[in-house]
């Protein structure tokens, strides 16, 4: 019975992804829409630092005001 859930789960897998593939058209991002005016490219360094550093800073510090909230809790007295 678990294998025939299994292949049942898989063959509904494969389905749906290969329909999400054939629906998307990345072909069609070559053709410029009306009014579409996408200004300058990033260079490395904007790219990294904005899909790089930029959430790494932001895990760090929400990291940090969650470790000082925890902290600045009165510890419980252990039995």
């Amino acid at each position: 019975m678990d294998k025939k859930n299994a292949l049942r789960a898989g063959a509904v897998t494969a389905g749906t992804t290969l329909m999400m593939l054939l629906m998307t058209s990345p072909a069609l991002a070559v053709i410029r829409d009306d009014g579409d005016d996408p200004g300058p490219g990033l260079s490395i360094g904007e790219t990294l630092g904005l899909y790089v550093v930029t959430p790494i800073v932001l895990f760090l510090v929400i990291a940090g005001l969650v470790m000082v909230g925890d902290k600045s809790r009165k510890q419980r007295p252990t039995d």
